[in-house]
């Protein structure tokens, strides 16, 4: 059986408490965006709500309306920010699913024609390039 208790030494719960650094893109009161430092695509973009919650199943349910429209800005500047084709939505929940971060999170990956997702192998992207990328999805969601 799945761990059930939420784990408040999760790396993304460190993010959201400052305490390791991120590639923020968006932060309000209720939700924070930052790049994956392991993109499957260029400009792979995780958004996070505040609230503590393992994942979707044992979230608070008025977390999902902030989350759900951050994300969709999200997806929005992504696609423009990269001139991409569609946008990939992934959220895993539990590890059968592929969960590895057990701190709700939603996956925002812009898509493009004939490219293949990568794997999420490990390899970690460049700091210039989450960098870079950042600064493009900041300036979309700007205008």
């Amino acid at each position: 059986m799945a761990e059930t208790t939420y784990d408040s030494t999760n790396i993304f719960a460190k993010i959201l408490r400052g305490e390791i650094p991120s590639h923020r893109v968006y932060e309000d009161d209720a939700v924070v965006a930052f790049m994956d430092v392991m993109p499957q695509g260029q400009g792979h973009t995780l958004v996070v709500p505040k609230a503590p919650s393992r994942n979707l199943l044992d979230a608070d349910p008025a977390t999902f309306g902030p989350l759900f429209a951050i994300v969709q800005k999200v997806a929005l500047a992504v696609k423009k920010a990269f001139g991409a084709d569609g946008v990939t939505i992934l959220q895993f929940n539990e590890p059968a699913s592929g969960q590895t971060v057990y701190h709700l999170h939603v996956h925002v990956i812009p898509r493009f024609e004939g490219i293949p997702l990568k794997s999420h192998s490990g390899q970690m992207e460049k700091p210039k390039v989450l960098t870079e990328n950042a600064g493009k999805i900041r300036g979309a969601l700007e205008n």
